[in-house]
């Protein structure tokens, strides 16, 4: 990885774009190559912005002052932001390479990621003006309106798209990629949702053992988890390529999966639990309380799946609980990146209660409590796989505690490998 030609190449494409497009087009390159040649640098620019203005300087709230996210929280927001753009330069990239031919352009899927995440760099290094307060807001529309400008003058070189049908071309491409964008928002978001904090391990807290002689990083380290990752990415880069040339669409949908499977650690494509396989972790009653309302589905998007299921438990009283239970499919890899070598560790108490996440028994736990309402939420994470939650109204924690303890979690961890498609 040469970072000075990835800086070259960055600003010649925001000041010179014209004359630095014909090059790019005639380069040979890859898909992997692209990936560990630009896009994993650039694209980390947002993440590593987002996190110092949120976390390092702070969030300006009027008449309150300057409001920090813990440093776990935004951690695990940074890698989540950074695991999204991985995902969705290439997805984006495969719309591209898809909306060609309706353009009198030229299918090819490595100059599609070409154009993506070259014209995606002007939105990238804008994020960095966002680490000033109150430009965050600015720095995004103007780093998006130039990408759509460099898209509309890349696409004639690296697609071959007529001049004419140009602005057409970009125009749907733009409308397209913000929607996917919004998609992939969701999916990840739901991870976001779990609570889970990624802490000293990847902020480099944990320092000893970083390196040793043969210029790897040593067993156990964060480094090592990085360095795996990293040719994980690299290998699932390479079944893309060869994909892409057997010309094979359901070797290309299947490799696509695969290096998404990798991006989020999974490991490979994981098909999360049917609706009638993880309705039966959903008992008739909890903790005295009889099921009100069950709902239980399973989403896709771009070889990511996850399957929910949500339940109900109340009385004719006060006393209500609510459930969930989420298979996160091949997001599973993030799982088990928090409760793994992340080291995650949360604890913060107030007058009228508390939140923390830590490790017990080998599992993730987060529990919370507000006395003043007498209400809570606690959940586990299951297999480094399954969150199961339960939240409402309750005489104490240990309420909470026990209704969870109440779901077959020994099942569920038993079905921690179902639907795993290893690369």
């Amino acid at each position: 990885m040469d970072i000075n030609k990835i800086i070259t190449r960055a600003k010649s494409m925001l000041l010179s774009p014209r004359a630095e497009w014909p090059l790019v087009a005639a380069e040979p390159d890859t898909v992997g190559g692209l990936y560990s040649g630009y896009i994993a640098v650039v694209a980390a620019i947002p993440a590593i912005a987002h996190f110092l203005s949120s976390t390092l300087i702070g969030v300006s709230v009027p008449f309150l002052g300057a409001f920090r996210v813990p440093l776990a929280a935004g951690i695990t927001a940074a890698v989540l932001r950074y695991v999204l753009s991985l995902i969705g330069t290439f997805v984006v990239a495969l719309i591209v390479d898809a909306l060609a031919p309706s353009f009198g352009a030229e299918k090819n899927r490595v100059q599609a990621l070409k154009t993506v995440a070259y014209a995606s760099t002007a939105a990238w290094v804008a994020s960095i003006i966002g680490i000033i307060p109150g430009l965050g807001l600015l720095a995004a529309l103007a780093g998006g309106i130039y990408s759509i400008y460099l898209l509309n003058m890349g696409l004639p070189f690296t697609m071959k798209c007529p001049p004419e049908k140009a602005i057409g071309y970009t125009a749907v491409s733009a409308i397209v990629a913000i929607i996917i964008w919004w998609v992939l928002a969701l999916v990840v978001g739901s991870m976001a949702g779990l609570g889970l904090g990624i802490g000293r391990g990847i902020s480099g807290y944990s320092a000893p053992g970083y390196t040793h002689q043969g210029g790897d990083f040593a067993a156990g380290t964060t480094g090592a988890a990085l360095q795996a990752w990293s040719k994980k990415m690299a290998d699932a880069s390479k079944q893309v390529d060869a994909a892409q040339k057997s010309g094979d669409p359901g070797a290309q949908a299947n490799a696509v999966g695969q290096m998404i499977g990798a991006a989020v650690g999974s490991g490979g494509k994981v098909e999360s639990l049917a609706p009638d396989q993880i309705k039966p972790f959903v008992p008739d009653t909890l903790q005295g309380l009889k099921r009100t309302q069950l709902s239980v589905d399973r989403s896709g998007a771009l070889g990511v799946q996850i399957s929910k299921a949500t339940a109900t438990y109340s009385d004719d009283g006060q006393r209500r609980l609510n459930l969930q239970i989420t298979d996160t499919g091949s997001l599973k890899g993030l799982v088990g990146f928090a409760s793994g070598w992340a080291g995650v560790e949360k604890d913060t108490e107030t007058d009228t209660g508390y939140d923390k996440t830590y490790k017990s028994g080998g599992q993730l736990v987060h529990e919370k409590w507000d006395s003043r309402g007498n209400s809570g939420e606690y959940g586990v994470v299951v297999g480094d796989r399954f969150a199961v939650d339960v939240s409402g109204s309750a005489a104490s924690i240990d309420e909470l505690k026990a209704a969870v303890a109440s779901i077959d979690l020994a099942g569920l961890a038993a079905l921690k490998n179902q639907g795993v498609q290893p690369n």
